[in-house]
């Protein structure tokens, strides 16, 4: 299980603006999930507030904007993108974070994937957060949201890739993912496994595969598609 330490301790101090139940729609307006305090860049401004929810249709534009600041382009050639390409995110596992005057700052999902052997399990990433405040907290915050709901809606296991000190905190390490592979080059030591319910990765071994559902396609790429179906039809 996961371990939460002074990490969780933070987040929970933060109740007195988050509620802990998932966010949902009522008369327009989005419930957080839960929410970080911390200083503002001007002592003079006091706190600034950061609001976690669940993703929306209308995030996604600044989301794109979002990755490609922190990430740039070479975020297309990563391997864990293979997993998740042409897929949707697990159904109310894809989190936003929002400042007060309503900018996404934050953002991490994620996605059904299956080992080898045929193992359920999460991949998440990617995180990213505005380097503009990067380093309040608002990275962890995101996870400690992710994680939560995924234990809380029964997934029972999480993988990523990433820095290993830096998720250790949240319990991840490479134990669990020593018979795993990723489909394509990988750091072995960045290759993390978390264990939401006890037993879930053991015996796990194999390259990962994508399970999520699939993309709609969009009418025009549809109508492409099935006139190129004739064209070799006939």
């Amino acid at each position: 299980m996961r371990g939460r330490g002074n990490l969780g301790r933070f987040i929970e101090s933060s109740s007195a603006i988050a509620h802990k139940t998932p966010s949902t729609r009522t008369a327009g307006r989005t419930r957080p999930v839960r929410g970080l305090i911390f200083p503002a860049e001007r002592p003079e401004e006091g706190l600034a507030v950061i609001l976690i929810r669940h993703e929306t249709a209308s995030d996604i534009g600044a989301r794109e904007r979002l990755l490609d600041t922190c990430f740039g382009e070479s975020r297309y050639a990563k391997t864990s993108q293979r997993l998740r390409e042409g897929r949707l995110p697990a159904d109310g596992l894809s989190f936003t974070a929002e400042d007060a005057d309503g900018h996404l700052v934050g953002t991490v999902r994620l996605w059904h994937v299956a080992t080898g052997c045929g193992r359920p399990a999460l991949l998440l990433g990617p995180l990213a957060v505005d380097p503009s405040i990067q380093g309040c907290g608002l990275g962890s915050g995101l996870i400690q949201a992710a994680l939560g709901r995924a234990e809380a809606l029964g997934h029972g296991a999480v993988l990523l890739v990433g820095d290993a000190p830096y998720y250790a905190r949240f319990g991840f390490s490479g134990e669990k993912t020593a018979s795993l592979y990723m489909p394509g080059p990988f750091e072995r030591e960045r290759f993390l496994g978390l264990e939401l319910k006890t037993g879930a990765l053991s015996g796990a071994r194999g390259v990962l595969r994508g399970t999520g559902a699939f993309e709609p396609i969009p009418v025009h790429a549809g109508e492409i598609v099935a006139a190129d179906a004739r064209r070799q039809a006939a």
